[in-house]
């Protein structure tokens, strides 16, 4: 079995849209996707996009994806890298795709001299929880998210 990662290319619009979906439903919820595939395709893919995809393939198939991009620590003086998602489909968990993905994420982000590499994972996900720990990674369970979305952010924008 030979797992590969390479940068993903515009015409993986539909394949990321499709492991975004995925993983929506995995998460339960899917009626929070809204992006479409021209949604991804021109917003992953433009010149001036934050942020980068990785495809995963075992054996030349596609199994999975990540999107991630650069962030800034104040504390460290130093950009870091956010894993927006890592998804590898069900079927091919336990192959060693997802360690590879994070691991080659990893060299990502220290050949680009980032001091950290951070992502979320929801509180009640068991095996990625595990799974990371197993890493060596370690949770913040001392910061707590914060969102504005949608009609919220607009009707604050505006002062409303």
């Amino acid at each position: 079995m030979k797992i590969e990662i390479r940068d993903a290319l515009p015409s993986d619009a539909a394949l990321i849209h499709h492991y975004i979906t995925e993983l929506a439903i995995y998460e339960k919820a899917e009626h929070e996707v809204i992006a479409s595939v021209a949604d991804i395709e021109r917003s992953l893919f433009a010149a001036d996009s934050p942020a980068h995809g990785l495809i995963c393939l075992i054996d030349g198939q596609a199994v999975g994806f990540a999107i991630y991009f650069y962030s800034y620590s104040t504390w460290l003086g130093r950009k870091g890298m956010y894993l927006e998602d890592l998804y590898i489909s069900p079927e091919h968990r336990g192959s060693g795709a997802g360690k590879k993905m994070l691991r080659h994420l990893a060299g990502i982000a220290c050949d680009a001299g980032c001091g950290r590499l951070e992502w979320s994972v929801l509180d009640w996900n068991e095996p990625a929880i595990q799974f990371y720990l197993s890493l060596g990674a370690s949770p913040q369970d001392e910061w707590i998210r914060y969102r504005l979305a949608g009609d919220t952010l607009t009707a604050f924008a505006r002062g409303d």
